[in-house]
């Protein structure tokens, strides 16, 4: 086993926060390796819709909707900055998202969401049925309304991720597919690199962002992050002309607008599954769920399936931070379905962190990647 180089910081996790990370500490002159033990971007940024849902989902103040307010508006200028790195089109658009009601309750719960982003100075509107068929002609009739967010956008996420990764080569950074890290290297109490399959590299920063896949490694150094996959299903059709221009979501199911008539509608949900395989069931269910919002979807051309794992913690906060007691190692992991929103906001503050600097008008505190230290891993099963 040959040692390697030194190197400003190692990243463990070559999905989108891993490439995102990559990028933006390349982008300050660092030099960077990024490592992932398959091929980039393949868990569950592959399988991601790139819904920039910044507002639809949040209906009260805190931390976590500050941070996604935050990451959302990074885009605009990300979008053209990787495109003059990489020649990559992300596909970043603003049409809007739909948050459709269906009963009553719906309703009721979608316009207090209304009242709280107007509280806090953001734009949304309450859509009659006529007006969001006014809007979206092929949306089902039995709706009862929706909450129009024109500020939540979307971008096209393996396009994304990859983009990621391929700027942060053009800036200098190294990077390895296909290779396993199989230990942490800590010497005299700090963090000093990894050891991998074929080699040890040296850095005085490692940032563990490999999703589910990160619990293997933080046990090594005593810290308790949990971190379980939940599996989800989707899938994509095409149409000779556009059928919706804006995001259509409800519970259980979205229909997301892409380039040249594609649609992708997702996505089935199952906890602690490390199982890939598409099912007739979750596509089916998917299926039904789409036809009651858009009736005519089932004229379109079926393309394709796919399914990814998403990385869910207890809380459902990512884990954002330095270890207390092994200085220069750092986790960004568990972001669930936000790691496309929040990959940007995440970069810039683990670059952040690698100068000293903190983001004093973001709280991260609710994301320590301590705060479940004491709770048992057989609750989520860790990976093998």
């Amino acid at each position: 086993m040959t040692k390697s180089k030194f190197w400003d910081a190692i990243i463990v996790g070559g999905g989108v926060i891993g490439s995102s990370i990559a990028y933006y500490m390349s982008a300050r002159g660092m030099k960077v390796v990024l490592i992932d033990r398959d091929r980039f971007g393949q868990q569950a940024s592959i399988a991601a819709a790139g819904m920039l849902a910044a507002q639809a989902e949040i209906n009260e103040a805190g931390p976590f909707f500050d941070l996604a307010r935050t990451s959302r508006a990074l885009f605009p200028p990300l979008a053209r900055d990787l495109q003059a790195l990489t020649g990559m089109d992300i596909g970043f658009t603003r049409k809007g998202l739909l948050r459709v009601g269906i009963t009553s309750a719906d309703v009721e719960a979608l316009q207090q969401t209304i009242a709280f982003q107007h509280s806090v100075g953001e734009q949304a509107e309450w859509l009659s049925t006529e007006q969001v068929i006014q809007r979206e002609p092929e949306i089902s009739r039995e709706l009862r309304g929706a909450m129009l967010v024109e500020g939540d956008g979307q971008v096209d996420a393996p396009v994304l991720s990859i983009a990621y990764a391929k700027a942060a080569v053009a800036l200098g950074a190294d990077i390895k597919e296909f290779t396993e890290v199989r230990s942490l290297l800590i010497e005299h109490g700090r963090i000093a690199g990894v050891i991998t399959s074929e080699e040890v590299l040296r850095s005085d920063r490692v940032i563990i962002a490999s999703g589910i896949w990160s619990g293997a490694l933080l046990e090594q150094v005593r810290l308790n992050c949990p971190i379980y996959p939940v599996k989800g299903e989707c899938f994509s059709v095409l149409t000779d002309k556009p059928l919706i221009s804006s995001t259509i979501f409800s519970h259980g199911c979205y229909l997301v607008p892409k380039k040249g008539g594609r649609i992708i509608v997702g996505a089935t949900s199952k906890l602690h599954s490390y199982d890939r395989k598409v099912t007739l069931g979750g596509i089916s269910t998917l299926l039904e769920a789409a036809k009651k919002l858009v009736p005519s979807i089932v004229n379109a051309e079926w393309e394709k399936a796919w399914s990814g794992l998403r990385p869910q913690t207890l809380d459902g906060l990512p884990y954002l931070g330095e270890h207390e007691t092994y200085k220069g190692l750092y986790v960004a992991a568990g972001h669930y379905r936000n790691g496309i929103l929040l990959s940007p906001i995440t970069g810039k503050c683990v670059a952040d962190w690698a100068e000293g600097k903190s983001k004093k008008h973001l709280s991260l505190e609710p994301y320590r990647i301590h705060r479940h230290q004491h709770i048992s891993q057989e609750k989520v099963g860790f990976p093998t």
